[in-house]
């Protein structure tokens, strides 16, 4: 694995579900905000030019956060396949995990609308900074 990559994020009042816990479905959003950092960082382009869907999303949950939490969100991609990508998430307070998840994200042909060969200079940056297997 090549440096990790850490998004500190916050947790709102309108994050919270009736028992003062950060709702389920918002972890999800914390994971896109590592992802979308991680794209901007590593890739150097703006969200709105990365052609990649989110075509899986899975979370593990381990202790509910709360509004005093300060969670971290370490992101990588451990693998990269012809038109495919896997990322994984590990969100942490008091670098302790919290939360663990993991997304697919398909390359997308932005005329075709269809799954497409990702990049290969897109390829070459995830690879290069992830110190994966070409």
């Amino acid at each position: 694995m090549g440096e990790e990559f850490t998004v500190d994020v916050d947790v709102r009042y309108r994050d919270l579900d009736t028992m003062n816990h950060v709702n389920n479905a918002v972890y999800a959003t914390y994971f896109e905000e590592a992802r979308t950092a991680y794209v901007d960082h590593v890739l150097d382009v703006g969200v709105e030019d990365f052609n990649f869907v989110l075509a899986n999303l899975e979370i593990e949950f381990g202790r509910p956060l709360t509004i005093d939490d300060d969670p971290v969100v370490a992101t990588e991609v451990v693998d990269v396949g012809e038109t495919s990508a896997t990322m994984t998430y590990d969100l942490r307070v008091d670098g302790d995990t919290v939360a663990t998840g993991e997304t697919t994200l398909v390359f997308v042909d932005p005329e075709e609308k269809r799954p497409a060969p990702i990049p290969t200079d897109v390829r070459e940056q995830i690879v290069a900074y992830e110190e994966l297997e070409a």
